[in-house]
């Protein structure tokens, strides 16, 4: 067994707490790492599809007007097929009375398989210049394009001009391509075309570096003698005519089977064909003109044919691609999936927001009433709580805060075995503000719900308030706290615990959460009558209805929510008590932030899932199955998992959709959020100055609790175990005059 050194050099065994960490911290780091990974999986996914429906920064730049001095002539002046054979640049002219007929920018779903059914049924090869983006997104319609016949060639993989991006950027978007071919129809190309191009003289001295890479590299760079110009959608008469080359010349046709709405082009296809077939003319592909003009045979297609410009894709080539068309086909179903679904949490979290501005203002004015009460005063003395385990840092604070109560209390101070020497500091500090009325009771180590219990057997008084070891409460505090039990109906009261700490950053951002939450959710959840916790920094709870319970139970790492749930099962009434207010320390690290929250979450959701079957309760006490459980499960783990992928989701839209919708969308909803947080503050008559650092907590804070709860379910769904966890304290938090609201 290991163990540890003590303060005096002795070997002593390990506490309970020390074990259950040192089990926590192995599964911690793999768990973490898989919730990261979950994340950045489908953070991966959402921008690959973004990379397919748009280029990176909108960059729709087309050069025109350039120069082209730096072209020879003889390719300005030359046919529509150009090669580099030997690193000459030579091109090659369509022969007389011959068509290849080409087709730009697809594949599209809807166009493309009109295509190819008009190329069928007139027996017609056609060469396609496909967008690498969409070949990955339509792989089947590629497949059936290439068994049918027809050639394909590369149109770059995101349609950008390549005479404006860099060597690395071209050679991306080449290979992109044909990995995309590879995986959607097991070959390769040795064709391009670039987007935005024409006929051979409107080379320039920008695109001509281009096409002598890409020449040097084996491919073959395919312009247009006659254009149909059927993106303008002129009509099908003038598609047909503009399509038609002169005199019985040879010439390479565009068409287009994407790119925009092309009704009038599959009508005019068929008319086309029939025209130029009784003018004599024949169809070939690209690679057809190439092997006549070799004098070989002349490639025409026909169902299962290799085209000459096609490579069988094999080895890492094939399996790249194929990988890319899957994780492709992903994309396809989760991005839109996603969107639903993120829709789907931006109405709800939205409503979440009206609803608590609702219940809330509501809650403030029924509970600030001039003729509301409780009922008749509670005056008779109660029992303060005080489980600590090494708390020598803040102790003596909090015995102090409880020295000025206004109410009669006792309190019991339950020593969890600490090391540091808390309960000798807790009795030097009683002694010294001569607080006769307090008890000091020392346990071995057995975790915090373990001294609440004891607590609780050895409190003298039937309600017992349960405060924290760093938490310090104000004169007047533990008075408000016990009027409701005025009502015989309340089994237990919250209190609303605010950051005494909150001058450092993260200490404001959690006085921010802390501000919003006791003054929004909780009264809501107290309209409702379904509060899920009682914070374990200010509580009150009736004796009788705790030992009735089972005592504060071990089951869960959130004790707090799991009293709160079976108090409400029993048939007790939760209540809130705004006025009572205890100040407590806020983790001071992002480190201990973390450790704080995943315990919290984790706990939480251990509680939710021991008390199920309150969704099928009967009567008053089914209550919280019907309407706490719902919301708690919706607002505190359903939501918040999916938070960071509304975030996202909006980086998602600002890039590849519109900056500016999608921007003017964040702030309409931090909006939203402020003005929920300006209510609350004023609810508590906090300083506005603070919601200052609401923006960065939205981007930075607000981020790490989504991933702790995502922690906390991977945890959960994996079936892990994680115990009480003490946090490093300062004792920086003293009484409620010493601290700046």
């Amino acid at each position: 067994m290991t163990t540890t050194t003590s303060s005096r050099g002795r070997r002593r065994a390990p506490t309970r707490i020390e074990r259950a960490a040192g089990r926590a911290a192995a599964l911690h780091k793999p768990r973490v790492i898989l919730a990261a990974l979950l994340l950045l999986a489908l953070t991966s996914v959402m921008l690959l599809d973004g990379y397919l429906r748009a280029e990176v920064g909108g960059d729709q730049r087309v050069r025109t007007g350039a120069s082209s001095s730096e072209v020879p002539d003889a390719v300005l002046d030359g046919g529509p097929i150009l090669t580099f054979r030997g690193g000459r640049a030579t091109t090659v002219s369509v022969p007389d009375k011959t068509i290849a007929l080409t087709f730009d920018d697809g594949p599209n779903p809807t166009w493309t398989p009109q295509v190819l059914a008009v190329l069928e049924k007139y027996d017609v090869p056609g060469t396609f210049f496909l967008v690498g983006s969409m070949v990955s997104r339509y792989p089947g319609i590629v497949r059936n394009l290439v068994r049918q016949g027809n050639e394909v060639g590369i149109h770059t993989f995101t349609h950008v001009d390549l005479s404006y991006q860099s060597s690395a950027r071209v050679h991306r978007e080449i290979t992109q391509t044909q990995l995309a071919l590879a995986g959607a129809a097991g070959i390769t190309t040795t064709l391009f075309r670039a987007p935005y191009s024409s006929e051979t003289d409107a080379i320039d001295n920008f695109s001509w570096p281009v096409y002598q890479e890409l020449g040097e590299e084996g491919y073959t760079s395919v312009f247009v003698d006659t254009d149909s110009d059927d993106w303008k959608r002129p009509g099908v008469s003038k598609i047909v005519r503009w399509a038609t080359p002169e005199d019985g010349e040879g010439a390479s046709v565009l068409f287009h089977d994407a790119g925009g709405e092309r009704s009038q082009t599959i009508a005019a296809l068929p008319e086309y064909i029939e025209k130029m077939k009784a003018k004599g003319y024949t169809f070939t592909t690209v690679s057809g003109v190439l092997e006549e003009q070799r004098g070989g045979a002349r490639a025409v297609g026909g169902t299962g044919r290799l085209q000459a410009a096609h490579r069988p894709a094999t080895g890492v080539t094939l399996y790249e691609g194929k990988a890319l068309v899957a994780a492709v086909a992903v994309a396809e179903w989760t991005v839109p999936a996603l969107s639903v679904g993120l829709m789907v949490v931006g109405v709800a979290v939205m409503g979440r927001f009206a609803m608590m501005l609702v219940l809330a203002r509501r809650h403030h004015r029924q509970r600030n009433r001039r003729r509301f009460g409780w009922g008749p005063p509670v005056t008779r003395p109660v029992s303060v709580i005080v489980p600590a385990y090494n708390e020598k840092e803040c102790i003596a604070n909090t015995l102090e805060s409880l020295a000025r109560s206004t109410h009669p209390i006792e309190v019991v101070v339950v020593d969890d075995g600490s090391t540091d020497g808390t309960s000798q500091i807790a009795r030097a500090a009683a002694d010294r503000l001569g607080m006769r009325n307090v008890r000091i009771v020392r346990q071995e180590n057995a975790g915090k719900p373990a001294a609440l219990n004891n607590g609780v057997r050895s409190a003298r008084h039937d309600i017992v308030v349960m405060m924290d070891g760093d938490t310090v409460f104000e004169p007047d505090t533990v008075r408000q706290l016990v009027q409701p039990f005025a009502d015989p109906r309340v089994g237990a009261v919250a209190g609303n615990a605010k950051v005494g700490n909150r001058d450092t950053l993260i200490g404001a951002w959690q006085h921010i959460e802390y501000v919003m939450g006791f003054n929004l959710d909780r009264r809501m959840y107290d309209l409702l009558r379904c509060m899920p916790t009682i914070p374990g920094a200010i509580g009150a709870f009736r004796r009788e209805a705790v030992l009735e319970a089972g005592g504060m139970s071990e089951d869960t790492l959130a004790e707090d929510t799991d009293i709160t749930i079976a108090l409400h099962r029993a048939g007790w009434q939760v209540v809130y008590q705004e006025h009572a207010r205890a100040w407590t320390e806020a983790p001071g690290s992002l480190k201990q932030l973390w450790s704080q929250r995943y315990r919290w979450s984790y706990g939480t959701m251990q509680a939710l899932w021991k008390h199920r079957k309150s969704l099928t309760d009967k009567g008053p006490s089914g209550r919280f199955g019907r309407v706490g459980m719902p919301l708690v499960v919706l607002f505190q783990v359903v939501t918040p998992v999916f938070a960071p992928l509304i975030d996202v989701f909006t980086v998602y839209s600002m890039v590849f959709v519109d900056f500016r919708a999608a921007l003017l969308a964040w702030l309409a909803v931090l909006g939203v959020q402020l003005l929920c947080a300006a209510y609350a503050f004023r609810l508590d008559r906090e300083k506005y100055r603070y919601l200052l650092m609401m923006p960065l907590q939205q981007l930075a804070y607000r981020q790490m609790m989504y991933l702790v709860l995502i922690h906390s379910c991977v945890t959960a769904l994996t079936g892990g175990r994680l115990r009480w966890q003490k946090l490093k304290r300062t004792g920086e938090v003293g009484t409620p005059s010493g601290v700046s609201s």
